[in-house]
């Protein structure tokens, strides 16, 4: 194949590390492979080739040195038998594939240089590849880094989810609105994932419940089929690929022909339809409850199909086939449900052993509880899933009778327990009667498990003080904390590849799987050298990412001003607004020329409104709207600019976070359970302004008072200002910058075509302010005066980011699975690294 001239003149291409220059014969290699995939598999040659089928055959590539591990680590399993943990999770944010797998298996300076003797460009090719995006945001892409970790830490861990055949949504901005379009990620096909249609599964929906002396049957149901769909996960230089089992809806039967003739064809072809749309489309919304026969079709689909494929694989393990029943399943498989999407697993897993294995009930209600384990994701009480016992009769009549059947022999133990109490009785009942009938799934997920965890040190306080108060006095020993973590390899080596090579000069070889090898950096604090390389590759980043909008927005960045960033989904409760405030601030500030010691600063703000959110969907435009009004000003310009970040996503934040200088956590305290985003800008060197909310109360902790911009109420301040009563209106009335900034939002001065759109926003903020803006802007307002003064000071702004990213080794997702894997799932993290394909390893593949 003759060489093309390279998509880019040399000095442009990624910068590869000299301390891993790839070998000439693997280089070769990839070559050799990338033409054979490009021939045999794409059919393709040069001429006709486009950057798709380039990107695949590349992908083709990487795969194939994927498949030896894959199946040399499950052979590994089943010689071993293991305890296997099992992460059910109804969102897997994975993002792009490509790049990361490169990084854990080493191969990327390798195919780095293949395909430039090839005349083709790899960034290129990895922004061909679209994000699988399967998550609305924290509580999927936390997933996604555990199954890194569970993979680098060779623990046998299978993922278990749904292939949505639709993500979360292309967000568009139409005049500044918000509009949505279809994510078809599918669309050109996946080279990383593997079907199985040999683990075709049924799922049973509707029916009855037929009782008989031998027990309860469920009869007369609707059958759907779950189809597998495999993808490795492999773990950092260890041989190790664990699988994320993805399960797709397949419709019963195949089409009659007789409906040719009966002219009822398109009858079938809706009927089918219908049965595959469970696995359609991803639910835009995370933080609302919305009780739709969707929805819980999905999660019992999951959870189905799911604990079929761990019985079966039960079953066929050496414990399975010695004991022959299921006396130490609690001992092979551990379940962990992410959040109560997951938490039908507890009446299923019931159904299954009780009604399908003819066990007693207390032997399984033992097995189920030994076996679960659930982690909580939020304190917002419209977050938490209450399924209406309507819904549930219709669809799983059987799962309801088992819900009813916990819920009373739960409930005899509490009365045991506070006899007389029958207001706890009442508070602690699964079953919620004040209006139509609910099932409470978070409560049904702590009873029927042997442990619960909040996600930070500060929720999962709360969560026993507050939200589960109750249970937390039934069961204190089933209460942990697990603070979330991130993977290390694809939030800063992968992304940001000039910070890990300096940090690599540094620190000992392994800190990419030992995070709190970081702290070795707290004696280069005062190195101006290491200082100002730190400030040379900031501004290589920030650089990157002002490329990359001007190439695709068509905006124009100052990459010397404060890269201010907030970027999450856009939720009233993580206060969008009171940034919004504060750009309007400094604006009114600007047009008085209030210019001295003022750093010119460019505020980015990105995310995503669930498609039914009003209020969210309008502090898009009003962001937007801001943005149009400040950057048009030729009184401001130069020193403010705002960018609202279209279509936020797993592969947008690996540009925009190594560019941050400024992190905005600024949630109202006791709102935010944990929060990753904010670990990957600190892990980045960034510095953080926030409020004790979440994992930010430990990351101050770590890294010092010093060293983080804290403003805001406490979460106590918060709890005794409500019950004294707050009055917003009053914060408005005192304070004069205040007033002006949200008189501009309500008089029409970010909207002059229409006076009023904004006036929603106005009268929640000012008249019923339930997440305390008006009470902390003023003590935002002093703390970005804070960062302003430090930002004029470069060496001593470098040296406190340099502290954070030296502090930030807790923050490891690794260090998260081991808790897990200790206290929780029984199972102990390995450091066994497995042959290579080419290296014997006593059986032959």
């Amino acid at each position: 194949m003759a060489a093309k001239k390279p998509a880019q003149d040399h000095e442009r291409r990624k910068q590869i590390s000299i301390r891993g220059i790839a070998p000439v014969e693997n280089v070769c290699n990839i070559k050799n492979s990338f033409n054979r995939h490009l021939h045999y598999t794409l059919v393709k040659d040069r001429d006709v080739a486009t950057s798709w089928d380039y990107y695949e055959a590349l992908a083709h590539v990487v795969r194939d040195h994927l498949v030896g591990r894959w199946i040399r680590t499950h052979q590994h399993y089943y010689r071993e038998d293991p305890k296997r943990v099992y992460y059910l999770s109804m969102e897997f944010y994975m993002g792009r594939t490509l790049n990361n797998t490169m990084v854990n298996l080493g191969l990327e300076n390798a195919c780095d240089e293949a395909m430039y003797q090839l005349g083709l460009d790899i960034e290129e090719l990895e922004e061909v590849e679209g994000d699988a995006g399967l998550g609305n945001g924290g509580l999927g892409r936390l997933a996604a880094c555990f199954m890194d970790s569970l993979s680098t830490l060779g623990i046998a861990a299978y993922g278990y989810g749904i292939r949505y055949d639709y993500g979360i949504f292309e967000q568009k901005i139409n005049n500044g609105w918000q509009t949505e379009e279809p994510d078809e990620w599918l669309k050109f096909g996946n080279p990383w994932e593997r079907a199985r249609p040999e683990y075709l599964l049924p799922v049973k929906f509707y029916g009855r419940v037929q009782q008989s002396d031998k027990g309860s049957k469920w009869v007369d149901t609707q059958l759907v089929y779950a189809m597998a769909y495999d993808t490795p996960i492999p773990g950092f230089n260890n041989n190790t690929v664990n699988t994320m089992r993805l399960w797709s809806a397949k419709a019963p039967n195949s089409f009659n022909l007789q409906f040719f003739n009966s002219g009822e064809y398109m009858q079938a072809v809706c009927d089918r339809n219908l049965a595959e749309n469970i696995s359609k489309v991803l639910y835009p919304n995370d933080n609302i409850f919305e009780g739709k026969e969707l929805r819980l079709k999905q999660e019992y689909f999951l959870v189905s199909a799911s604990l079929q494929d761990i019985i079966r694989r039960y079953k066929h393990s050496k414990a399975g086939r010695e004991k022959n029943d299921f006396e130490c399943f609690p001992d092979k498989a551990a379940i962990q449900l992410n959040d109560t999407h997951p938490s039908l697993v507890i009446p299923e897993l019931m159904r299954l052993l009780v009604d399908e294995e003819c066990l007693a009930w207390n032997k399984a209600w033992d097995i189920v509880v030994k076996t679960c384990a659930y982690t909580n994701h939020t304190l917002l009480p419209e977050a938490l899933e209450r399924w209406s016992v309507a819904l549930i009769e219709k669809l799983l009549p059987r799962h309801l009778q088992i819900i009813f059947a916990i819920n009373h022999l739960f409930l005899e133990q509490v009365k045991l327990r506070w006899p007389g109490d029958m207001d706890r009785v009442r508070r602690m009942s699964m079953v919620e009667e004040n209006g139509e009938k609910r099932i409470n799934m978070a409560f049904l997920s702590i009873v029927g498990t042997h442990a619960t965890n909040g996600v930070a040190r500060i929720h999962s306080e709360l969560l026993k003080t507050n939200v589960f108060r109750d249970f937390y006095e039934m069961f204190p020993e089933r209460f942990q904390n697990k603070t979330n973590g991130i993977t290390p390899r694809r939030w800063l080596l992968m992304c940001n590849p000039g910070l890990s090579e300096l940090l690599s000069t540094k620190l000992d070889s392994d800190w990419t799987t030992n995070l709190d090898k970081l702290q070795q950096l707290k004696k280069y604090c005062n190195d101006e050298k290491i200082l100002n390389d730190l400030m040379t590759i900031k501004l290589y980043n920030k650089t990157k990412l002002a490329t990359y909008l001007k190439a695709t927005c068509n905006i124009v960045v100052n990459v010397s001003t404060m890269f201010d960033i907030q970027v999450k989904r856009i939720h009233e409760y993580k206060r969008q607004l009171l940034n919004c405030l504060h750009i309007i601030t400094m604006y009114n500030r600007l047009k008085r020329k209030e210019t001295e010691g003022f750093v010119p600063r460019t505020v980015m703000i990105g995310g995503k409104a669930a498609p039914g959110y009003h209020v969210a969907k309008l502090i898009i435009k009003l962001v937007n709207n801001i943005a149009n009004v400040v950057n048009n000003d030729p009184q401001t310009s130069g020193w403010l600019q705002v960018v609202f970040l279209e279509n936020y996503r797993v592969s947008l934040a690996e540009k925009i976070v190594p560019a941050a200088d400024l992190s905005e956590q600024i949630s109202t305290a006791g709102t935010e359970a944990s929060g990753t985003g904010n670990m990957k800008f600190m892990l980045n060197g960034a510095m953080t302004i926030g409020t004790l909310d979440g994992a930010n109360v430990e990351m101050r902790e770590e890294v010092g008072e010093d060293n983080f911009f804290l403003f805001g109420m406490t979460v106590d301040e918060v709890e005794n200002i409500k019950k004294e009563g707050y009055y917003s209106k009053m914060y408005y009335d005192q304070n004069t910058e205040l007033k002006e900034a949200l008189d501009q939002i309500n008089d029409g001065t970010f909207s002059p075509e229409d006076t009023g759109l904004f006036r929603d926003l106005y009268n929640s903020l000012v008249f019923d302010d339930r997440f305390c803006l008006l009470k902390d802007y003023q003590s935002y307002i002093e703390c970005q005066q804070r960062v302003n003064d430090l930002y004029l000071q470069p060496l001593e702004w470098a040296r406190k980011c340099l502290l954070n990213i030296a502090a930030s080794g807790k923050f490891s997702s690794d260090r998260t699975i081991v808790e897990y894997a200790r206290d929780i799932w029984g199972v102990d993290p390995s450091e066994l690294k497995l042959p290579a394909p080419h290296e014997n390893s006593g059986t032959e593949l």
